[in-house]
């Protein structure tokens, strides 16, 4: 499994995997795994939890070693693509199938739905974007914009 990362995400795995490796045998807790994974940016729900230790055949009471933890890691990354959440989002919005929203509309569910955004971060997002904010967003070239990786000086 570790060929699917690079040495630094390996390494942050492993720190964040043993600061919840109580006994300091290697090995987590399987109640742990939901806090674990989403330490580390992911945001399993906890069927997909269920499902990760069906799939190895880990009970809710077991353990599970680092190189299980890696593979249930990468499952979950792999499911977990932010572009095409952020679209289905859009498009349970878009009632008419116009592929756009107002940017009033786009702010007013930025800070009032979810994890609330302010208006000032809001404002700092449409202007990275080139958003204004009396315009129309197409929502898919916006979706783009946003998930690209930030820029590596």
């Amino acid at each position: 499994m570790a060929k699917f990362f690079t040495p630094a995400q390996i390494n942050e795995f492993k720190e964040c995997f043993s600061l919840h490796d109580k006994n300091q045998k290697g090995k987590i807790n399987s109640k742990d795994l939901i806090t674990v994974m989403r330490c580390l940016g992911t945001s399993p729900t906890l069927g997909e939890i269920e499902r990760h230790l069906q799939v190895h055949k880990i009970g809710k009471t077991g353990e599970i070693d680092f190189s299980t933890f890696l593979n249930m890691m990468h499952r979950q990354m792999q499911q977990e693509d932010p572009k095409n959440e952020i679209l289905e989002a859009f498009r349970m919005t878009d009632k008419q199938k116009k592929g756009s929203i107002q940017a009033s509309e786009l702010r007013a569910k930025l800070t009032t739905l979810g994890e609330k955004l302010t208006n000032k971060e809001v404002d700092d997002l449409f202007k990275e974007a080139n958003v204004r904010s009396n315009g129309v967003i197409n929502y898919e070239a916006f979706t783009q914009m946003v998930t690209l990786p930030p820029v590596d000086y």
